[in-house]
């Protein structure tokens, strides 16, 4: 019931001289004390919010009148502030978050239990799965791939920011430059390694067919055979032993490397010296420079073969040696057979060291060879022909 509803018949206060206990003719006793009532209820209750009323029968129904009924009996609702707004969203979010912790926390354990029941054991009885679940552990082939793959994507955001540098140009194209410069000088070194397993020539061993007790005619080419490793090559004899002409002489074949005492010919008592390249630089010409790179795979009682003068000398290895490249009288020795010495560069790819190679004659029989030659073909040397100069050495000399 609202209070401007209420049927009000003015009052008189008790202690009002006017108040009398005496009923209206027109209003019952009982109809006027409960309406009483229930005004002293109404004033009770919104005394703090309503207006105040003049309680005199004249005024008190002008007043109810005048004022707005909702302001009679609501106050105004205060605004909530920024630190109950907060308050009210944090706790809808804890109660979110527990309810779905609690949700899916029930579905995985649910999940766990279906596929513990579906695992069997070989014996056929449900194996047994721990209730707390196990750590995550890696296996080792596991932990490698995954560190490969770490250091992978490091690699690729390390080079990624390396090529947006404005330094990466400079340094890579001085990288280039300076490899290039190693290749150029040391080239004849990885080249002379890989040839030294690689046969040279185009001799296939398995079609020689000679007998060292026969007399074999041959073409008038001067040529050296090695069948053990592959080798067929022209020969220049009688060329000089000054440097110029060894390293032409060796750019199309073996040269001949006669010296006072060393100067004999296929065929004569004494020594004869043929000189090739085991390696040599790749800006020098010719098809030659590795010919004897795996000269040093032949060993006491291989066989050598010498073409000289239409006839076939067959050799026989008896030594080898490493000497110095000033050590030419390792060369010069008395001897009574026909001796032939194949000498190059060792190791493959430098010129620091000779390698000599020495096989006698045992075909055709050695007891009627010629004497050796009386007069040298050359003046004597102070040094063993090796290697042409390298790149720096072109460049800078020595």
């Amino acid at each position: 019931m609202r209070p401007d509803e209420v049927n009000i018949t003015p009052a008189v206060s008790p202690s009002s001289p006017q108040r009398s206990s005496e009923p209206t003719p027109n209003q019952p006793t009982s109809q006027q004390a409960a309406a009483e009532l229930l005004r002293s209820q109404i004033d009770s209750l919104y005394s703090t919010s309503s207006p105040v009323l003049d309680t005199t029968p004249q005024s008190t129904a002008s007043q109810l009148e005048d004022v707005n009924p909702y302001d009679r009996t609501h106050d105004s609702h205060p605004q909530p502030q920024a630190d109950q707004w907060a308050q009210y969203h944090s706790a809808w979010q804890t109660y979110y978050q527990k309810y779905y912790e609690g949700y899916y926390t029930h579905h995985l354990q649910t999940a766990k239990q279906t596929l513990q029941a579906q695992s069997v054991s070989p014996q056929g009885y449900f194996s047994h799965q721990p209730d707390e679940p196990e750590a995550n552990t890696l296996s080792k082939n596991e932990a490698l791939y995954d560190l490969r793959q770490k250091l992978l994507v490091k690699v690729q955001s390390s080079a990624k920011k390396a090529r947006k540098s404005r330094h990466f140009m400079p340094i890579a194209a001085a990288l280039v430059v300076v490899l290039l410069f190693v290749f150029l000088q040391y080239n004849r070194v990885f080249i002379g390694t890989v040839m030294a397993y690689v046969s040279p020539g185009s001799i296939d061993p398995q079609n020689i067919v000679v007998d060292p007790t026969t007399d074999i005619n041959v073409g008038p080419d001067p040529l050296l055979i090695i069948p053990k490793i592959n080798v067929n090559v022209p020969v220049h004899y009688d060329i000089g032993n000054d440097y110029d002409s060894q390293m032409k002489a060796m750019a199309s074949g073996l040269a001949h490397f006669a010296i006072p005492g060393a100067s004999s010919h296929p065929g004569q008592i004494g020594n004869t010296v043929l000189a090739g390249h085991s390696s040599n630089d790749l800006l020098d010409s010719g098809d030659y420079k590795f010919i004897f790179a795996q000269l040093d795979r032949l060993a006491v009682g291989d066989s050598i073969y010498a073409n000289y003068n239409s006839k076939r000398y067959t050799y026989t290895v008896t030594g080898k040696a490493v000497v110095e490249p000033n050590e030419v009288n390792k060369l010069v020795y008395p001897t009574t057979k026909p001796v032939i010495t194949l000498l190059t560069c060792t190791p493959v790819g430098t010129a620091l060291h000779r390698l000599l190679v020495t096989a006698e004659q045992v075909s055709p029989d050695p007891s009627a060879s010629a004497a050796a030659p009386a007069a040298t073909t050359g003046a004597a040397t102070q040094a063993i022909p090796g290697n042409s100069p390298t790149f720096f050495e072109r460049i800078f000399g020595g």
